[in-house]
């Protein structure tokens, strides 16, 4: 995937992120901040964002990639996107 595609896809999931989760919007979230570390994200929220990743960009998520190094940031979720499509 080029650099156009990958920061579409960063630029969706950010969107996202930002309209679905309330604490996004006081906070300067960018492609490396830890959405777990900050509170963003809690357990329940990386269900939301499964749910994103498999409707928009149709990647099906295993259990096995339900870890902090595919979901802990914008930078994390746009590289598990890209790997799978």
């Amino acid at each position: 995937m080029d650099s156009a595609a990958s920061n579409n896809t960063a630029g969706l999931i950010h969107d996202f992120i930002k309209q679905r989760f309330p604490l996004a919007s006081s906070k300067e979230l960018n492609q490396d901040l830890s959405l777990l570390d900050s509170g963003i994200v809690d357990s329940l929220g990386i269900l939301d964002l499964v749910g994103f990743i498999e409707d928009q960009f149709g990647v099906e998520a295993q259990d096995d990639d339900l870890v902090p190094e595919n979901f802990d940031s914008i930078a994390a979720l746009t590289r598990f996107v890209i790997e799978r499509s």
